[in-house]
């Protein structure tokens, strides 16, 4: 794997771990359902661009 790969799959790992961490530490308090929900949105499309670059160039 090249720096490249391994930069991206750390950015990949670290925006799973904040989509478990900010809803259950920080957002605990919080009734409404929505705002965990759009922040699951925002990271799974950061992870779908994220999974393109790594694999673009895989032939």
């Amino acid at each position: 794997m090249s720096k490249k790969e391994i930069f991206w799959g750390s950015l990949c790992l670290f925006l799973v771990l904040v989509a478990y961490i900010i809803p259950y530490v920080f957002l605990s308090d919080v009734t409404a359902w929505y705002g965990s929900f759009l922040l699951w949105i925002v990271l799974a499309l950061l992870i779908i661009l994220i999974n393109y670059i790594i694999t673009r160039n895989w032939r």
